[in-house]
């Protein structure tokens, strides 16, 4: 059977490299990171908008390695069986935040299915090590499920990040396609007990489109994500990192993301962060304003 061809991508999508002191301070950021042996999630997913954030000086620091345990099949990150776990990485997380003077920091990992906490000891320890350098610093948490575990769920919400960030990622019906190991009732479960265990700290998620969704299944999503109080939603344009991984079906246009944030909003999200790029940190620092707006409600 003949398989489909490639879609050409738009216009849209086309990515401004950074130039002048935008590149300087693009190769200074870099550069820290190595020397600190970090990792950022906007490296190792090839994330399309690290020219822009990188040359602002943000990015999205990556806890606990750079081998995920799983390998789903939209994300570039590699998978495999990880052999690291780093205690002193906290504080060298902190080290780089203070150094880049970060007003709003996010932190994310690879899934640790190999530990009997899921690494959630580790965002602890980071959450805490960062509020002890940057005390006027807003930390976000995109964490993995944790295999359902709420006992490594509370250990996060314990340290008060300011925002708890855990992405479904796609429509229900595709879930089990495009994630691995991740469920969808799982995701919503987690949302809903965040909030449960910390009423106070705003929740999060991202989904992104293009990998064979229906527009209804995604306002679905959107009504799932409301269902258990989840505050702010990004929703972005899948683009394929490999020729291994899946194919994109779709492009949306601007206007179709801008339809999207407006039915976002009207269904009561706090915030709605929607486009073709957009990526679940994607200004991450210009909804702490959103954030904190929920969690004094």
């Amino acid at each position: 059977m003949a398989t489909k061809p490639l879609l050409r991508k738009p216009e849209w999508l086309k990515i401004n490299l950074a130039t002048g002191q935008d590149y300087e301070n693009m190769k200074e950021l870099k550069q820290m990171m190595r020397s600190k042996t970090l990792h950022t999630v906007c490296e190792e997913a090839k994330c399309p908008n690290i020219h822009e954030c990188w040359a602002n000086r943000t990015a999205t620091f990556m806890i606990l390695g750079d081998i995920c345990t799983r390998a789903c099949r939209f994300c570039a990150v590699k998978s495999g069986l990880p052999t690291e776990l780093d205690l002193a990485e906290p504080e060298r997380v902190a080290e780089a935040a203070e150094q880049m003077g970060l007003r709003h920091c996010v932190v994310t990992s690879v899934a640790r299915d190999d530990l009997a906490d899921g690494g959630a000891s580790i965002f602890a320890a980071t959450i805490r090590a960062i509020r002890k350098r940057l005390p006027m610093c807003s930390v976000e948490v995109l964490i993995p499920d944790f295999m359902g575990s709420e006992d490594s769920l509370r250990t996060v919400l314990e340290a008060k990040p300011d925002i708890l960030n855990h992405n479904i990622e796609t429509v229900e019906r595709l879930s089990d396609r495009v994630r691995s190991k991740a469920k969808y009732r799982r995701s919503l479960e987690l949302l809903a007990r965040s909030k449960s265990i910390a009423p106070n700290i705003p929740t999060k998620s991202s989904i992104m489109v293009g990998v064979g969704e229906t527009w209804d299944e995604i306002l679905q999503t959107m009504d799932d994500l409301r269902a258990v109080d989840c505050d702010i939603m990004t929703i972005g344009q899948y683009l394929q990192p490999t020729k291994n991984h899946l194919r994109v079906e779709k492009y949306y246009a601007p206007e179709e993301f801008a339809e999207l944030k407006a039915e976002g909003m009207k269904r009561g999200f706090k915030h709605v962060e929607s486009g073709p790029l957009v990526r679940s940190s994607y200004h991450a620092h210009e909804q702490v304003n959103s954030a904190r707006g929920v969690a004094s409600t």
